[in-house]
């Protein structure tokens, strides 16, 4: 009887893979890959290069707070402890400095290093991570003052991107990101590196001045990853290649984009699935989201639309990955309509707001074009009080406020995405035989019907259409028709 009802018990904790979802698969593997504390297999005897592979385990922050309150250099530091505890660490304490500017030597200055230590040491910590980009210099002074690896921010979000990256292009272009932050701060380690007899140093007859270490170890390991940056590159562009045949084919048959943009966890993919059912992973972290995600509906009225999932963005979002990402940023770009999603949760969402708009307007800058109109959607109402969701709707007067959990707002949303959008600009008025009824369905279901009358000849319909369709419908013109 134990052996049974144990068995029961197994049987009922294995879920039926045919029941679960595309991103409950992905959920699952993600869980499945967590970083264990305390079990590292990582060489001691490090030689040539160091290639700095992340091991975040027990890990301390610290920030410079040069500008803004006091509570906003606090939320910048909550939010690098989110992005750790991401990639998988565990955030043992946090420390900010008042500064004009960060340190050029050691980022935070000489006595806040000394108490940086000393807080490394009394909490055991393997790794402090800085709440901005550092310069390789800076890297080696705090590396060698504190005695555990430093990694800055943009580090740590490269970090977390190749963790979630599934896509073959999402996977290269987190690889092109992460070998262009790479490039500046590899670093040698003594005499071992001048390995390579330069001119005729080997043979001793090279003279004066002639003979030389020639090309050192570090230059060779620089030369291997530019050339990897170069095949990346080209790979990503093939990559580019086929998203712009798609995104060619939906603007021959005039079928309006609509783009979700928006701070990362703020909600967009749950947006996604409740205006399509696309059934995308949607998870409460950081990045969940890398991989572009395009869905046909409609709108109320039935004129068909597409909508793309895209990226999160982040304050300080690294330059590297709006460069490898550009394929997919440029969806944005390209679009008819942004949906720009804003967590209505967050206790500073006027921060959310400020990145994500300089990134599309580095985005527009650099396609030279002028970006698509934006509908601000705050999301997460059911979890926002009111109070702050007053101040929301002063702060964004216009916003559409929903609840992708509860499906609060959502026809409203709908709504307005399709008084936005593109609409068919062209009348038409003609005479369709009874016999060509799929061109009468497809006015029904492309266009907007303006009358519609039952003749002997056929239908004699008056619509606005698109420009496709109107080529179509020009033989069938009410002063002549033609079968």
């Amino acid at each position: 009887m134990t052996e049974e009802f144990t068995q029961q018990e197994i049987n009922g904790a294995v879920a039926d893979p045919a029941e679960l979802s595309l991103g409950d698969l992905e959920r699952e593997e993600r869980s499945s890959l967590r970083r264990v504390a305390g079990l590292s297999t990582e060489l001691q005897d490090i030689t040539e290069v160091e290639y700095r592979k992340l091991r975040l385990e027990r890990v301390v922050l610290v920030g410079v707070w040069t500008e803004g309150s006091a509570l906003e250099s606090e939320a910048s530091l909550a939010e690098l402890a989110r992005l750790a505890e991401t990639a998988g660490s565990e955030v043992l304490e946090g420390l900010v400095q008042r500064r004009d500017k960060p340190d050029p030597a050691t980022y935070i200055g000489s006595g806040k290093v000394i108490e940086l230590g000393d807080i490394v040491r009394a909490t055991g910590a393997d790794t402090v991570i800085c709440d901005g980009e550092l310069s390789p210099s800076q890297l080696q002074q705090l590396e060698a003052r504190l005695k555990v690896k430093v990694i800055d921010r943009t580090a740590l979000i490269l970090d977390i991107f190749a963790q979630h990256a599934r896509s073959r292009e999402g996977k290269s272009q987190v690889e092109l990101a992460q070998l262009q932050y790479l490039l500046p701060r590899l670093r040698g380690w003594g005499e071992t590196l001048s390995r390579q007899a330069g001119g005729r140093a080997g043979g001793g007859n090279g003279g004066v001045g002639l003979r030389g270490p020639g090309e050192t170890k570090l230059e060779t390991d620089r030369r291997r990853i530019r050339a990897k940056i170069s095949k990346l590159r080209k790979e990503i562009k093939s990559m580019t290649t086929v998203r712009d045949t798609k995104r060619g084919q939906r603007v021959a048959n005039e079928i309006p984009s609509v783009a979700i943009a928006g701070y990362t966890n703020a909600g967009k993919s749950s947006l996604l699935n409740v205006l399509t059912g696309a059934g995308v992973l949607v998870e409460d972290s950081l990045f969940a989201t890398l991989d572009a995600t395009t869905r046909r509906t409609e709108t109320p009225d039935g004129n068909t639309y597409t909508l793309t999932d895209t990226v999160g963005f982040v304050r300080h979002l690294p330059h590297q990955l709006v460069e490898a990402f550009r394929s997919t940023l440029d969806e944005v770009a390209d679009a008819d309509l942004v949906v720009h999603v804003v967590d209505g949760a967050d206790p500073m969402p006027e921060w959310q707001v400020r990145a994500v708009r300089e990134v599309l307007n580095e985005i527009g800058e650099r396609r030279d074009v002028k970006m698509p109109p934006e509908l601000v959607v705050v999301n997460k109402v059911d979890a926002a009080s009111e109070l702050a969701l007053a101040r929301l709707r002063h702060l964004l007067p216009g916003a559409v406020f929903v609840s992708a959990h509860t499906g609060a707002g959502m026809e409203e949303l709908r709504e307005r995405i399709a008084a936005l959008i593109p609409r068919p600009n062209q009348q038409v008025d003609v005479l369709v035989p009874y016999a060509r009824g799929e061109l009468v369905a497809r006015v029904h279901r492309e266009g907007e019907v303006l009358t519609e009358e039952h003749t002997a000849a056929g239908t004699q319909l008056r619509a606005m259409v698109k420009a496709d369709l109107a080529g179509v419908l020009e033989s069938f013109a009410a002063n002549g028709t033609s079968a």
